[in-house]
């Protein structure tokens, strides 16, 4: 995989990752926080491009969904301590570090062809 697929790659892993825990972040504030019905329609739609992005994904369903697992991950860190204000712990950045690594490993590392 070339330097621009790669990096196009990975910026698809984050959209589809914003947009996954971002909609259901606005079901959540629906169903559990009382917030208006505007909430969870914006969510499904969100959630809709979320089951869209990863089909740009320059490899087959299994990997990028495997490897979107460690994306996920790492995001869902990031939202809990920006959004959330929950401040990672060690064990939450060596947790997300290996998944990365594996992310990695999975989508890039290179292949016979």
């Amino acid at each position: 995989m070339d330097y621009l697929t790669t990096i196009k790659s990975f910026l698809y892993f984050i959209f589809a990752g914003l947009f996954e825990i971002g909609g259901g972040y606005l079901i959540w504030l629906w169903l559990r926080e009382g917030r208006p019905i505007s909430y969870g329609v914006a969510g499904g739609i969100i959630l809709f491009l979320y089951g869209v992005v990863p089909t740009l994904q320059p490899s087959n369903f299994g990997r990028v969904y495997a490897a979107y697992g460690g994306v996920f991950i790492v995001l869902s860190i990031i939202w809990g301590w920006k959004i959330d204000k929950v401040t990672p712990d060690r064990f939450d950045l060596i947790g997300g570090l290996v998944a990365l690594i594996g992310v990695c490993i999975i989508m890039y590392w290179p292949r016979p062809q």
